[in-house]
């Protein structure tokens, strides 16, 4: 891998050079460009309204096949922007893409197909369908931790429904949103999908704007933010946001199959996940035994030693100086105030490299527990009953994600009647986002509506009502006025509830 890197790294420059740079002081405004590109989709939105599947198809097809004949270059963006191995990206981002888009070629005739429904006894002679119909004109605006997979699954699903599409990629990954502006510009007529490239002007410039939906994901901080600007347009929002995600660790639990599954859950990515494993709540009978077990797994996974560790190549860094210092400041804060550290630990400035960490005893004031952490710290909480577990996760707004390793399905049952969450995975975690017949969401602070798949493609449309009187007129018109004891007699007929 390593002497494929600079090759990956020689055509991602030169497409970063080629693709089209934010607006400068000197040139038009961001406010400019944004309103300008709204205003040409809004125009042409008619046009793209009326295209039928086929013409869907062959759109979504085109991006399929470009993510795949650049797919180096987008795993050497990737590594350039944050480090990630070429081997994440390459099932994280470039797989997935590619399934979403299959999936919903496959399937797209189905969703636009409209639907029959059943005729109430007081509208005999008539027939009604649902359709589902275009947003219009839609905005995506896509986080940092997974640029390809959280911009253009979106822009699959919104292309799939029909819709004129604005996207806007994080500025934190420079290189990934600059390849990405690249392929869009190659692929689409920007009065049907364009990318704006800019910082937080950027992202005020489109909330200024009155689209028909928002798609937003990123934190809860920001989600109100986008949630209050579209409320100002009436628009419809999807909020992919995030939160603490609670993996339980019961007795019953196979010890070394949880160990392994959360190392690698919890560190993928350098734990900038958003449904990564944020703490862990073990019940305390088993704790010795899991915190041996994942120190066997972290030295499989990443090496025995923290310096080989730091050298692995299967690890990424964090994405920027202000996300280190946030989670070295709270690592510091965690330690000074009687947390233990079990392993990890390491924090390394220049490279923004902050080791895989486990600890223990965390106080339930420090920042680790109070905030959502998205960074390569697990903390590892004690539980003595079930109930212990619900209560300290139910104290925590609702999480995106809850995970549960055991082998007792009533506990998992009573964990699912007793807490909520925006998903479920039981005796594994992050897998069930790769599945494009679940949707995927959260519940409350942690989102709004769903994503992926068929989900996805309802969220980009409007459910239309569709009603047809083919005949039997005479019998609905006896409910018009004026009243008489044909009508009465009509009313007594239909009032009773069963």
């Amino acid at each position: 891998m390593h002497g494929v890197l600079p090759l990956f790294f020689q055509c991602s420059m030169e497409t970063l050079r080629m693709a089209p740079a934010p607006p400068d002081s000197d040139s038009q405004s961001i406010a400019t460009v944004v309103q300008h590109a709204f205003e040409a989709q809004q125009a042409h939105r008619p046009t793209v309204r009326a295209q039928d599947a086929d013409t869907r198809i062959r759109k979504i097809q085109r991006l399929h096949d470009h993510v795949w004949a650049r797919r180096d270059e987008i795993q050497a963006a990737m590594y350039q922007d944050f480090r990630r191995p070429p081997i994440e990206s390459a099932m994280s981002d470039v797989k997935m893409i590619g399934e979403e888009a299959q999936f919903a070629m496959k399937h797209l005739r189905e969703w636009m197909a409209p639907k029959p429904v059943s005729t109430h006894r007081m509208l005999v002679g008539t027939k009604s369908h649902i359709e589902p119909t275009p947003k219009g004109v839609v905005c995506i605006m896509s986080p940092w931790n997974y640029p390809f997979i959280l911009t253009l699954g979106p822009l699959i699903s919104a292309l799939a429904a029909g819709n004129s599409v604005i996207l806007k990629p994080s500025e934190y990954t420079p290189h990934s949103s600059a390849l990405m502006a690249d392929m869009i510009e190659q692929l689409y007529d920007p009065r049907e999908v364009t990318l704006v490239r800019g910082d937080k002007e950027a992202g005020k410039a489109l909330l200024d704007q009155p689209f028909d939906h928002f798609f937003f994901t990123g934190s809860p901080a920001v989600g109100r933010i986008v949630m209050k600007a579209a409320a100002e347009h009436l628009s419809s929002v999807t909020l992919e946001l995030g939160g603490k995600s609670p993996t339980v660790v019961d007795a019953s639990a196979d010890i070394e199959h949880a160990a392994r599954t959360i190392i690698w859950g919890k560190f993928l990515n350098a734990g900038q996940t958003c449904i990564a494993p944020d703490y862990v709540l073990a019940e305390r009978a088993i704790m010795p035994a899991l915190m041996d077990a994942m120190r066997v797994a972290l030295a499989e996974s990443f090496g025995t030693t923290p310096s080989e560790r730091q050298q692995s190549a299967d690890y990424a860094r964090i994405v920027n100086e202000r996300h280190f210092e946030r989670l070295s400041d709270a690592l510091d804060e965690a330690i000074d105030t009687g947390a233990r550290l079990e392993f990890g630990g390491t924090v390394d400035t220049r490279e923004h490299y902050i080791e895989p960490t486990v600890l223990t005893e965390v106080p339930s004031h420090a920042t680790l527990m109070q905030e959502e952490i998205f960074g390569p710290i697990l903390p590892v909480q004690p539980f003595d009953h079930l109930d212990d577990a619900i209560a300290a996760i139910n104290t925590r707004e609702n999480p995106l994600a809850l995970y549960h390793f055991t082998s007792d399905e009533s506990a998992t049952r009573r964990l699912l009647d007793h807490t909520q969450s925006g998903d479920v995975c039981v005796n594994d975690v992050i897998v069930h986002f790769m599945s494009p017949h679940l949707p995927f969401g959260g519940a409350g602070h942690s989102g709004i509506g769903a994503s992926g798949g068929e989900y996805g493609f309802k969220e980009f449309s409007n459910q239309r009502s569709v009603m047809r009187r083919t005949g039997a007129s005479g019998v609905m018109q006896q409910l018009y006025p004026p009243y008489g004891n044909v009508t009465k007699k009509l009313v007594d007929w239909l009032l009773p509830w069963a």
